[in-house]
């Protein structure tokens, strides 16, 4: 149909029971682009109605150089998202009610993430929004929507879509920037590196509610280190320098308020890549790291945490432990075993998160309390041998016990938000200062054990699966809560979460383990494209934001009628 024809339909049902609007859903074509109403909310105080216009690329005016490969492609899908929302922020507001002349994009936040809410192919731009269609009351507010849709939305597309209309320097800023961060994402491992710091990068964030950079003159730009400098040479900014991170096991140390957990906040979200002007873009960590912390009260089910508990005063068997309010020395126990299970390269830990007893053990306490009087070994005693037996390395802020010194292998220094490399001098101290403490484990293996999903722990079926915020989705009555799942940065990323669940339903035979699921689902969403877990895949997906592998398996994790086998 043409533009011509929709504008007849809305005068038609101008005044109208608000449902009514349903007579526009369907397929409308513009002078640059097509207009697909995909579905129309049957209420205004109803979720939003969804819309796509799609751009030839012709029209649109975008080489094929600027989406030449995947890291180029999210970044200019990133670039249009943000420049939509940025058209959308600047358009009159159409007055009504509930959702009335809302128009909405999921732009994201400070981090570039493949998205649902656009698409760039070789033959055109798609871009996906919500929008409230206007009413008075429960009636149809025909001029407002005429306004909305054949007003707006073609503004939408002739500034946020058009090449022509862009600020094309920054476009090649943003897309060539993903691509050097990619790049060296990728180029950790063979240097020998679990993370990079860049000379001139800002750590400290605005406030504790915002992830912008903090700004002002006290604001202190990071300096590596000369003995931890790396130069590394990127495919288009060229040369950079920065600290590099080693392989192995590294301490950050410091007094209260210089930094330290800072340095390690910014390395946790440096598995993602971040927008130009962030501050973070070249604070680089291995795509496959995992925050860990206690979690008081979370259920664990069915893990093997023998390798830092077992011999339980109950006699309980730690090799297939189950609880429904773990302590946080178990619950951090399962979520390093849950980490494990699933695929990680180096952990992340902060001690003012972690449980004490779960972390060290000192001499006078071992002395008071026998070992076989102790169910935990303390991460202490595994970290080691979690990097010389599992290659699986750890960055650890602790600012309290200096028994850590001896299973360092790099100690970073953070004074007045400056690292320093201080890996000699703690050594020095660690053979001058005997601690007198026994290390307590044995020498067996920290193996994981494949845990294999039944079908009725993970039944999303006849269930309504949805996100309530970034830290909570609800599974039919059940919710799983993931505020201490560190790494989940944006909601739709929760979204997609709540959609994984429900869609890996048809993977689960009882044969296959979680990770070979989970794989199996991201085989899918790398080949079709993430809204292949949305219900409304082909047209509308909804607002959708890549997770990490990581993240959906600690949201099943935390699923309270989750069982394994």
């Amino acid at each position: 149909m043409t533009k011509e024809q929709l504008k007849k339909i809305i005068d038609k049902i101008d005044g109208k029971g608000y449902k009514a609007y349903k007579e526009i859903e369907g397929e409308y074509e513009f002078e640059k682009f097509t207009l697909y109403i995909d579905y129309v909310q049957p209420d205004p105080f109803a979720p939003p109605s969804r819309i796509r216009v799609r751009v030839p690329l012709s029209i649109s005016g975008f080489e094929k150089e600027l989406f030449s490969n995947s890291s180029r492609q999210v970044a200019l899908e990133d670039f249009l998202t943000r420049s939509v929302a940025q058209v959308i922020e600047k358009l009159p507001s159409i007055k009504g009610t509930g959702h009335s002349g809302n128009i909405y994009i999921d732009k994201g936040g400070q981090e570039i993430l493949k998205r649902s809410a656009m698409v760039v192919t070789e033959n055109y731009i798609e871009a996906r929004m919500n929008v409230g269609l206007p009413a008075f009351g429960r009636k149809i507010n025909g001029r407002g929507a005429l306004t909305q849709l054949l007003d707006f939305i073609p503004q939408i597309v002739e500034k946020g879509l058009l090449k022509k209309n862009l600020n094309v320097d920054k476009i090649w800023l943003w897309v060539t920037t993903v691509e050097d961060q990619d790049y060296l994402r990728n180029l950790l491992k063979e240097l020998g590196l679990v993370a990079f710091v860049a000379d001139g990068s800002i750590l400290p964030r605005e406030s504790g509610v915002s992830d912008k950079p903090l700004k002002g003159k006290n604001v202190v730009p990071f300096k590596s280190p000369e003995s931890l400098r790396v130069k590394v040479t990127l495919p288009n900014r060229g040369e950079i320098t920065g600290m590099g991170i080693p392989q192995g096991v590294t301490l950050i140390v410091g007094g209260g308020y210089h930094g330290k957990s800072t340095l390690l906040k910014a390395l946790e979200r440096g598995v993602y890549n971040h927008i130009p002007g962030d501050g973070r873009e070249f604070v680089i960590t291995v795509e496959d790291a995992v925050k860990i912390r206690a979690e008081d009260g979370r259920r664990v089910e069915k893990v093997d945490i023998s390798a830092f508990i077992k011999n339980l005063p109950n006699g309980e068997d730690t090799t297939s432990f189950s609880t429904e309010n773990a302590s946080g020395s178990t619950s951090q126990a399962a979520n390093i075993i849950e980490a494990i299970e699933i695929g990680t390269s180096l952990l992340l830990l902060d001690e003012d998160t972690s449980a004490t007893n779960f972390m060290i053990r000192d001499a006078r306490m071992q002395k008071l309390i026998a070992k076989d009087e102790e169910p935990i070994t303390p991460f202490i005693d595994r970290v080691r041998q979690l990097y010389e037996q599992n290659g699986i390395s750890t960055i650890l802020v602790m600012g309290g016990s200096g028994d850590y010194f001896d299973v360092a292998d790099c100690v970073i220094k953070m004074h007045n938000y400056r690292p320093f490399d201080v890996t000699e001098e703690a050594k020095k101290i660690a053979q001058e200062i005997k601690t007198e403490r026994k290390i307590e484990s044995e020498d067996i293996p920290i193996a994981v054990k494949d845990r294999i999903p039944l079908k009725e722990g993970l039944r999303a079926k006849g269930k309504k699966v949805k996100s309530k915020d970034k830290e909570t989705i609800r599974l039919g009555y059940e919710e799983i809560e993931l505020d201490y799942v560190e790494q989940i940065v944006d909601k739709s990323q929760t979204n997609a979460i709540a959609e994984i669940i429900r869609y890996m339903e048809k993977y689960i035979d009882e044969r296959k383990s979680l990770k070979e699921i989970l794989k199996a689902v991201f085989k899918d969403i790398n080949e079709k494209g993430l809204e292949i877990v949305s219900p409304f895949y082909g047209k509308h997906p909804g607002n959708l934001a890549l997770p990490r592998i990581q993240e959906v398996a600690a949201a099943i994790n935390r699923l309270r009628s989750f069982k394994v086998k």
